[in-house]
């Protein structure tokens, strides 16, 4: 026990966690200082004036009042896109092509976890459970939407992608389009036939939709609460969790040492003995069993799913990898976390500075229109690095 403990490389443990915090710090105040500066600038004006009949508060302190809650949704968020997006970063890092069927894989691990507690809720054993067995219930979904989407990650890279690995990069993209719409018509398909219903709904047990509240402040002539769901706090944490053992597993083992050298350089490390094909299934079920737990914590957060809901997330979780830099783990980190707080801070706020011509649905123009600057001004991403093609 105690050599174990020697071998343990407490660096790659805490750097992760280091830079979670750092990005989550950074993001937080770089929006909050352009919604403090907007509300400034309009608090004088008729947006000003319109809030102050509504809630009898400046814009400045209504902006002040909901930031700290608006920071903790948008960290909830921004790590479920992080979690899915390194699943886009681990296939791209080896491979150099983005598996556009990821998105696909995170639904199906979503409908496996939920069907699995929908069984359980019909059987009435959610009903009755105490609190411990419903934290169980909930891990034992989690894992097995982890073992569906992880397995289903295997099979695709090996029927659709592996035969194409010669092939231009063109191919294998077409290929992993055809196999994201065949998995939707696939997921829709066995819902009709067993459930006959393609909207699915979380079962309510547990403690997981009862709020921690930190506080009530006083917002003019109402109360604003300020706290955070359980099921958040769950989101969050398990996040968090897979997100430092992905790192632990690329950076401090050996099988992490085979990947990055498949990813460098496929030929040679085939030449050092290294089995090519075992890796890169390894980084698909790696890549699928994050997508699996994610979808799993999308369905705990929003409770609602349908053959559909990876699309969506999947492409805000690519963006995100884009945004970071794709191929780079912590890239694809620092992506999430402030694709979510730019989706938050827009939807928070966006209707209040336009007096509601622009509600919340239009967040994600804020959210691509970023993107496209970055692109335009820094095409690696926040965190890319500028590589050189071999001849």
């Amino acid at each position: 026990m105690i050599r174990f403990l020697k071998r343990i490389n407490v660096y790659e443990l805490v750097r992760p966690v280091g830079q979670m915090v750092l990005f989550s710090l950074g993001s937080a105040a770089f929006m909050s200082a352009i919604a403090i500066s907007l509300a400034l600038a309009l608090d004088g004006t008729a947006v000003g004036a319109s809030l102050m009949d509504k809630y009898n508060v400046s814009l400045y302190t209504y902006t002040m009042l909901n930031l700290p809650q608006v920071i903790i949704d948008g960290l909830t968020i921004g790590f479920v896109y992080a979690a899915i997006a390194l699943g886009y970063t681990m296939v791209y890092g080896v491979l150099e092509f983005i598996n556009f069927a990821h998105s696909e894989i995170f639904a199906v691990g979503a409908f496996v976890g939920v069907e699995l507690l929908i069984a359980l809720d019909g059987m009435g054993i959610l009903a009755g459970a105490s609190l411990g067995m419903a934290y169980a219930y909930l891990i034992l979904a989690i894992i097995l939407g982890m073992m569906a989407a992880g397995g289903l990650a295997v099979a695709v890279e090996r029927v659709a992608y592996r035969p194409l690995r010669g092939a231009s990069r063109l191919v294998p993209l077409i290929s992993a389009i055809g196999v994201s719409f065949l998995l939707q018509d696939v997921i829709r398909l066995v819902e009709s036939l067993t459930s006959g219903q393609f909207n699915r709904i979380m079962p309510t047990f547990g403690n997981f939709d009862s709020r921690i509240v930190f506080g009530k402040i006083a917002m003019g002539t109402s109360k604003l609460t300020l706290g955070i769901s359980v099921k958040s706090i769950i989101v969050i944490g398990s996040a968090v969790l897979m997100l430092v053992g992905l790192n632990y597993l690329v950076n401090a083992t050996r099988v992490g040492k085979a990947i990055r050298a498949v990813a460098q350089d496929r030929p040679t490390a085939s030449l050092m003995g290294i089995n090519v094909n075992r890796i890169i299934s390894l980084t698909f079920l790696v890549g699928g069993l994050l997508g699996g737990a994610a979808g799993v914590l999308y369905a705990l957060k929003f409770t609602r799913i349908d053959p559909f809901v990876g699309f969506f997330p999947g492409l805000k979780a690519f963006t995100a990898a884009v945004l970071g830099g794709i191929g780079n783990m912590t890239g694809a980190l620092l992506g999430g976390i402030v694709l979510g707080m730019l989706e938050t801070f827009a939807g928070s706020y966006m209707g209040v500075f336009t007096m509601g011509a622009a509600g919340s649905e239009y967040k994600d123009i804020f959210a691509f229109s970023i993107l496209i600057l970055v692109l335009i001004f820094r095409p690696q991403g926040l965190m890319g690095k500028h590589v050189m093609q071999k001849a």
